[in-house]
């Protein structure tokens, strides 16, 4: 008997059970959170929060950026996790096998 190193390993997207006028009244608070946040300069003068959401993985995306050179100064989930979450849903999806 051969046993799939993926088998038992769900990546389905989680069901939310709330209604798309919740959702959309939910992501504005979320925004106005991160103004506030953001014009506190709570995470100091030069840096943002940002909300993303990531279209391969479809996971929120929490980072904090230089804003003035955009680059990435920590991020929630790591950028590796969501590689290697898309090579889980890529190997999921064709049925094939990494070793």
């Amino acid at each position: 008997m051969e046993i799939n190193p993926m088998s038992g390993i769900s990546l389905a997207a989680p069901v939310d059970p709330m209604p798309k006028s919740q959702q959309d009244a939910a992501t504005q608070q979320i925004v106005k959170a991160v103004h506030a946040i953001n014009k506190s300069e709570l995470f100091g003068q030069d840096r943002e929060l940002q909300f993303t959401r990531d279209n391969v993985a479809h996971r929120v995306v929490i980072k904090i950026m230089n804003r003035k050179t955009g680059e990435v100064i920590d991020q929630i989930p790591p950028e590796t996790v969501l590689s290697m979450l898309d090579g889980l849903s890529a190997v999921q999806t064709t049925g094939g096998s990494t070793l």
